[in-house]
């Protein structure tokens, strides 16, 4: 893949939960406003737009937008689950390396109530049903229990079972996180934590306490994605661009395997960072800072393998030697990641996204990655879709 899309600009509005927040319209234009601002260019220069939401009627993007001005370029919505974010840049970038567009917007909202992820209709097969009836093969049917905790509990505790690691290790993965979140201004949970009181919470599902689940959450990011030649006529930085980037869906061993693990993406994740790697010429080993999908912390670890930033069977240890964090092998979720900055679905891929370029722009405060040149960027959505992005710093104008 050429390295010829720009990310010109980014913005995020900081994370609330559920009932502290504007509107979603409101929101979307703070954070769309906050990318364009960055970049140093007026709305009326974006001539595609990507709207993703996961809760939310149609054109939902353009109520947001229409705040910016109603300029008459084509708005799409976007939903595809919690890699929505992602989606929608994937789409702006794609239009840009294609030449479609020389400026496009992609920006991502979700305004979320309280409580565990549901589903909306309930007179029409679940998109999920395929996923469902493979979890409910391999755990038996609960009707009680959190939906998403099932799939992301029972795949932590399948794990366990096979490598025999205590599934207190998971706990460490929320006290990461918390002590990432404390230099994060943009992110909810920001009060540190111990292993005992993570594992003291209420149990949830499995391997799974209170703490070691995301918070729904509502919040706003965008990210003004350009070609090479419309940064050089409008002055803009030219300093971040997307070196690879990979969308992909299921395929059938993720129904047939019997591993709830693959259920949950695992094989997406495995699938998509390798096509980045290959794209790029590069290997996990030179990737010094990832924000990655952290819905729970047997999510996380589960993803450090399937991203090759550790070996198949050795996450734990990966754990305890500190490899995962500041002065270790590489920094995961610096912004302290969906288990504290918060998960408001539409916007978590593009809040990644923000985070990665401060990171290689060296504007992250103290949660800054020392020296990072590339940042990798991984966006899972059950039913199913993956996104995994490779951001660079490269040479400024």
């Amino acid at each position: 893949m050429p390295n010829n899309v720009h990310v010109a600009g980014v913005g995020m509005i900081p994370f609330t939960k559920p009932g502290k927040s504007a509107s979603y319209s409101e929101m979307g234009e703070q954070a769309a406003r906050a990318a364009l601002t960055d970049a140093g260019i007026d709305y009326s220069l974006v001539q595609q737009a990507y709207v993703g939401y996961v809760y939310g009627d149609s054109t939902s993007g353009q109520a947001a937008l229409y705040g910016l001005g109603q300029t008459g370029i084509p708005v799409i919505n976007v939903n595809n689950n919690c890699s929505t974010g992602s989606s929608a840049l994937w789409l702006a970038r794609q239009a840009v390396q294609a030449g479609i567009v020389d400026c496009a917007l992609a920006l991502g909202f979700e305004q979320m109530v309280p409580g565990a992820l549901s589903s909306v209709y309930t007179d029409r097969p679940g998109p999920m049903a395929r996923q469902e009836a493979a979890r409910d093969a391999i755990l038996g049917a609960d009707d009680q229990s959190p939906m998403a905790a099932q799939f992301f509990g029972g795949a932590g505790q399948a794990y366990v079972d096979e490598f025999g690691i205590d599934p207190a290790v998971f706990a460490e993965i929320s006290v990461k996180a918390r002590k990432h979140a404390a230099n994060n201004p943009n992110a909810v949970f920001r009060d540190l934590v111990t292993a005992e009181q993570v594992l003291a919470s209420p149990t949830i599902y499995g391997p799974l306490t209170r703490l070691q689940c995301c918070p729904p959450t509502c919040g706003a990011a965008a990210a003004v994605v350009c070609s090479p030649a419309f940064a050089r006529k409008h002055g803009l930085s030219t300093e971040i661009v997307i070196r690879a980037q990979s969308l992909v869906t299921d395929t059938p061993a993720t129904f047939e395997s019997g591993d709830l693990r693959k259920v949950v993406g695992y094989d997406m994740a495995v699938n998509a960072a390798n096509a980045v790697y290959e794209a790029a010429g590069i290997g996990p080993e030179d990737v010094p800072v990832v924000e990655l999908h952290d819905c729970f912390t047997t999510n996380e670890f589960l993803t450090y393998e399937a991203l090759g930033l550790t070996p198949t069977g050795t996450a734990e240890k990966f754990i305890k030697d500190g490899d995962n964090t500041y002065g270790g092998r590489v920094v995961t979720n610096p912004s302290g990641g969906l288990l504290s900055k918060g998960h408001p679905l539409g916007a978590t891929g593009l809040a990644q996204c923000a985070e990665l370029v401060w990171q290689l722009r060296g504007q992250a405060g103290a949660r800054q990655a020392e020296g990072a040149t590339l940042g990798l960027q991984h966006n899972l959505g059950l039913g199913g879709a993956c996104v995994v992005t490779l951001f660079q710093k490269v040479d400024a104008r």
